[in-house]
């Protein structure tokens, strides 16, 4: 076969080899378009009571939520100091909680090798998998109603988020300064104070105070499984049906929320 010949036919191969990927695309496109219609149809259009979505209908209920209950502020103020120490204390518990679990789950510190690995990760992974709702009933059957099973709710949650964070941390590292604090002799101990701790810790605060910011969000719907602060409240102005002190409260949260990441913005600036 002549080389214009042999050329000839591997450009035929090319272009048969693209049309061959383009229709694979186009096949998988369409698949996912067709899931995506049918997920729609299915969720939106065939779940939804069109019947209330009729404009008179909708501008009425939410007419409703613009009165606000001036009369029940001085009854959030309590709820609210509450929320905002259940997502400290939360924080606080989920870190002393996560260090360990980093320190099982970073691949070049674990003490027992891949079997620590995976059981540090496995902890991650359950932690973050459950939502804080879920863990809240969990722990408001163990101990009640109450503040205490909202902090141990969000320590619970954070536990996953916090350690893996740092982990990922712990394995970036530069080896330089573990292998010269090795190097005169110092124990594993010593490794980990002074030559990773300073190197993670300003991923450490970065992270806890960003958790923090997140738990005052979570915090505030802690209430609805009976844990306490300003959730505690909105559930039951849900339950009165007191539109107005719905209001009352999603608007005191929105204040708390708009505090706490004034508050985290400069103590990130402050500490990091």
């Amino acid at each position: 076969m002549n080389p214009a010949a042999a050329l000839d036919l591997r450009i035929d191969a090319i272009a048969e080899q693209r049309r061959r990927t383009w229709a694979t695309r186009a096949a998988i496109y369409a698949a996912i378009a067709a899931a995506v219609a049918w997920s729609v149809y299915a969720i939106v259009v065939a779940d939804t009571d069109w019947s209330r979505l009729a404009f008179g209908t909708i501008s009425r209920t939410l007419g409703r939520f613009l009165y606000f209950d001036a009369a029940l502020l001085p009854d959030l103020v309590d709820p609210a100091i509450d929320t905002v120490l259940m997502a400290t204390l939360a924080t606080l518990l989920g870190l002393f909680l996560a260090l360990p679990v980093a320190w099982l789950g970073a691949a070049n510190i674990t003490p027992l090798g891949k079997a620590s690995f995976v059981f540090g990760r496995g902890l991650m992974t359950l932690s973050r998998s459950v939502h804080e709702i879920v863990w809240g009933l969990i722990f408001v059957s163990a101990v009640g109603l109450g503040a205490l099973a909202g902090v141990l709710a969000m320590a619970a949650r954070s536990i996953g988020f916090i350690s893996k964070i740092i982990a990922e941390a712990i394995e970036d590292v530069q080896p330089g300064p573990m292998e010269a604090i090795q190097a005169v002799g110092g124990n594993k101990l010593q490794v980990l104070l002074y030559g990773i701790v300073p190197q993670v810790l300003p991923v450490i605060l970065g992270t806890v105070i960003f958790e923090w910011d997140i738990n005052i969000r979570r915090s505030t719907i802690m209430g609805l499984v009976g844990a306490g602060g300003l959730g505690l409240v909105l559930f039951r102005q849900m339950a009165m049906l007191n539109y107005g002190g719905i209001a009352t409260v999603i608007l005191a949260v929105l204040v708390l929320i708009a505090l706490g990441e004034v508050v985290s913005h400069y103590a990130r600036k402050a500490i990091l």
